[in-house]
Formats: C-alpha cells, sequence, structure tokens
C-alpha cells in the first residue's frame, strides 16, 4: 500500500469514528416526559385562572361603582328638591328610576326626636337601592335635618299622633274570634288553625286586620317572609301604614286598592287612611 493509500484509509476511518460518535451523541438526547408536560400545563392554567379571576373582579367592581354612583345621584336629587321647596310636610315617596330600572328610589319626611337635647326636628330621608353583583341589596341614604320644631309645634304634633293611633285601633282591632271569622269570611275554627300557623295578635289577644289581611290573601298559607310582616300593636301598624311598606307578599311598590277605593292591607278607604296618617302616601 502507497503513503497516499495509507493516508486515505486512515482519514476515512476517523470519519467514520466522527460520525459513529455523533450517532451515539444524538440517540442519548431525550425529550420532555409526560410529567413535565403535564407539570407545565397545571401551571400554565393556575397563572391563567388567577388573571380571569382578576378580570371578572374588576367586571363586577365597575358595574356596582356605576350602579352605587347612579344610586347616589338619584337619592341627591330627591334631597336637592325637597332643599329647593319652600314647605315640606311629613311624606313618604317611593318609585322605580326611569333612567335605571334597577335602582329603586325612597323618600321620607318625618318629625323625631333629637337624642341628646330631645328637641323636634323634621328630617329629610332620601334613600336608593339596587342589587349588587353577589345579588345583595345595597342602600344609598342621605339625610337632612331640615328644622327645628317649636314646642307649640311639637305639643300639636303629638296631640294629632295620640288621636291617630286612637281612630287606627278602632278601625283595625277585632276582640272575638267569632268577628274575626266575619270579616275574613271563614270559620271561626278557621281562625284557630290560623293562630297555629302563626297568626299574630296584640299582647291583649285581640285581632289585627292587616295581618288577617295576610292569611286572607294567601287562603291561610302566608310564606315564613310575609308571616313576617305582621304587627303586634297599633303603633307598628301606623309605621308600616306612614312608610308604605309593600302588601304581604304581593310584590306591588304600593298595596292594591280595591275597585271600591278600600285599601285591603288597612281595612280602610284609602283617603280615610291618609286622613288617620296625617301625612300622604303614593
Amino acid at each position: 500500500m502507497t503513503r497516499e493509500g495509507a493516508i486515505a484509509s486512515l482519514s476515512r476511518q476517523m470519519q467514520n469514528a466522527k460520525t459513529h460518535n455523533a450517532i451515539i451523541a444524538a440517540g442519548t438526547r431525550r425529550g420532555f416526559t409526560l410529567l413535565e408536560v403535564m407539570t407545565a400545563l397545571v401551571i400554565l392554567a393556575f397563572v391563567s385562572s388567577s388573571v380571569l379571576v382578576l378580570i371578572n373582579r374588576s367586571i363586577t367592581s365597575a358595574a356596582d361603582s356605576a350602579f352605587r354612583m347612579e344610586a347616589f345621584k338619584l337619592a341627591r336629587e330627591n334631597m336637592e328638591k325637597l332643599l329647593s321647596a319652600n314647605i315640606v310636610t311629613e311624606t313618604v315617596e317611593y318609585g322605580i328610576s326611569e333612567q335605571h330600572p334597577g335602582i329603586s328610589w325612597r323618600t321620607v319626611v318625618e318629625t323625631f326626636a333629637e337624642p341628646v337635647t330631645g328637641q323636634m326636628w323634621v328630617r329629610a330621608v332620601c334613600s336608593a337601592d339596587y342589587t349588587d353583583s353577589l345579588g345583595e341589596t345595597q342602600t344609598v341614604e342621605l339625610v337632612n335635618w331640615l328644622s327645628q320644631l317649636t314646642e307649640q309645634q311639637a305639643s300639636q304634633l303629638a296631640q294629632e299622633g295620640s288621636q291617630d293611633l286612637d281612630a287606627l285601633a278602632a278601625e283595625q282591632l277585632v276582640e272575638y274570634v267569632e268577628d274575626a271569622a266575619l270579616y275574613a269570611g271563614v270559620e271561626a275554627a278557621t281562625i284557630e288553625q290560623w293562630l297555629d300557623t302563626g297568626l299574630v295578635t296584640t299582647s291583649e289577644g285581640a285581632f289585627i286586620k292587616y295581618n288577617l289581611d295576610i292569611f286572607v290573601r294567601r287562603e291561610g298559607n302566608p310564606t315564613d317572609e310575609e308571616k313576617a310582616q305582621q304587627v303586634s300593636t297599633i303603633e307598628e301598624l301606623a309605621n308600616v301604614l306612614k312608610e308604605g311598606t309593600p302588601g304581604a307578599g304581593d310584590g306591588t311598590t304600593d298595596p292594591a286598592l280595591e275597585p271600591d277605593g278600600a285599601d285591603p292591607t288597612a281595612g280602610m278607604p284609602t283617603e280615610e287612611r291618609d286622613g288617620v296618617l296625617g301625612g300622604s302616601t303614593r
């Protein structure tokens, strides 16, 4: 073998050795295992879910803030109307926003005794309610003390209030089971059953027509929420009627009126009820 042949043979051997080593090195390299891939996917999913939660919270927070601002705006507008009026009287007004049906408003002008000095004041309370993203009712309330009453005005108001309660008691209270059954249009035994299922009476055992109406409207089976709307005293009933509290579970803003103009929750004509309470309710 010549010298050139030997060199060529050696060169081929070295090249083959390099190729063999490259093949071996390539065979030793490995890809990602299934466990590594799954771990990476879990981490990615966790990070993505955290981002989505933050985005969702931001959206709901922005929506709640928008509702709260609109509720505050509505309550402030109602308060400004009262403050700009020349004369205000005790009243309760409520309704639903025309621009935002999800917001309800309420305006109350009432007298109250200031707790420190005991002096009588006229106070305006304007509030607006809305339901937040969690389904809970939130309230924005503004309170303004409008004017202080003189002793003569306070005395006159107290006297009128006492007369109103006496008139309301005479209209609403029923002493005997038979009279309660006659008013409700049922048997006396049915009234006894209603007492067992939660019909509320006064501490003296007298029946209140307002409570009877709740059971009559539901044919003796009111819900727990409706039962909770019952009253046990004439004072409580006067506050309920004055504040315009909805009828027991009827889902309306104002008690339904009978064709002859009677208020079923009060058991008296609307005009007479408003005259007894000494205020206006709308």
